[in-house]
């Protein structure tokens, strides 16, 4: 069993998987100046014919260490997630071509408010939420499911 480190989830570092959707962060103030827009994008929903669709997840709270013995992706859409609550969120992610790569397993754990958008392709966990939360989700839907599932060689432990 392999063992993460959760670190803070912030732009930087989470650039190789997606972005950081929190409000204050770069965009612009609107409404005469009593609202700052923060845009979620850039996103990918259209691909063969998919269509933009926003759920409502509601999730319930698991222990973050796990263990986490699968990760999913999506080539076809990202996948934006919006916490409806103050909930914090763990992230495990990964990139990789035909199954995800050992190598670039990383784990990231949010702060209330913020929320992210996985990039079209980026290896991930379902949710894991470490307090029952619903969570809006915008991301890409179609005739044809868009959801590669793979079992990772070893199990992943996270330390927050």
């Amino acid at each position: 069993m392999s063992t993460l480190h959760a670190q803070p989830l912030d732009d930087t570092s989470f650039a190789p998987y997606g972005h950081v959707v929190e409000a204050g962060t770069a965009g612009r103030w609107i409404n005469d100046g009593n609202a700052w827009r923060s845009d979620a994008g850039p996103l990918a929903l259209a691909a063969e014919g998919g269509q933009p669709v926003l759920a409502v997840f509601r999730a319930t709270a698991r222990a973050a260490a796990g263990p986490w013995h699968e990760l999913e992706r999506h080539r076809l859409g990202t996948q934006s997630f919006l916490p409806l609550g103050t909930a914090r969120c763990v992230l495990l992610v990964a990139q990789g071509d035909s199954a995800p790569d050992p190598a670039t397993l990383a784990a990231f754990v949010t702060r209330p408010g913020q929320g992210w958008t996985l990039a079209a392709g980026t290896w991930h966990h379902a949710l894991i939420v470490m307090d029952d939360v619903d969570v809006a989700v915008l991301e890409r839907a179609a005739d044809v499911s868009d959801c590669e599932i793979a079992h990772l060689a070893a199990p992943v432990q996270i330390v927050l």
